[in-house]
């Protein structure tokens, strides 16, 4: 995520600076360098960023679930925390999804792949920057 993509997302959740601050657990400050493109904004912010936009999408509307969209074999249902967690709305959040045969090293690299995912495109495809890369 980069600082446009940043403030967009901020925007979009129609919160301040300072709002957003709270609502995150990190100073102003914080919110400031990533804003002005100081300092990198880190992986557990974007994830928590993108959640709560997620909820402001989504709200009460049922998802269709990404395995149902992906058509996953029984085989790797069972090895996959998202189903696991009755959760195919929300795969590309979780930690350990083997969307592509294993588990990602890193978020970053996680976010690479969910980023050209038919999920993660489709359920942010109106959002913004958030489906590019940065």
């Amino acid at each position: 995520m980069d600082t446009t993509n940043f403030k967009e997302v901020r925007s979009r959740l129609n919160k301040t600076q300072k709002e957003l601050a709270q609502l995150l657990g990190i100073s102003i400050k914080a919110i400031h360098s990533y804003e002005q493109g100081w300092r990198k904004i880190p992986h557990h912010v974007e994830r928590q960023l993108l959640f709560l936009v997620s909820r402001v999408i989504n709200g009460d509307k049922p998802n269709k679930k990404c395995w149902d969209i992906q058509k996953c074999p029984e085989n790797k249902l069972t090895k996959c925390p998202a189903w696991e967690f009755k959760a195919g709305d929300l795969c590309w959040f979780i930690n350990g999804t083997k969307c592509s045969g294993e588990a990602h090293n890193s978020w970053e690299n996680k976010m690479e792949e969910c980023r050209t995912c038919t999920v993660f495109i489709n359920f942010f495809k109106d959002e913004k920057g958030i489906v590019t890369n940065g």
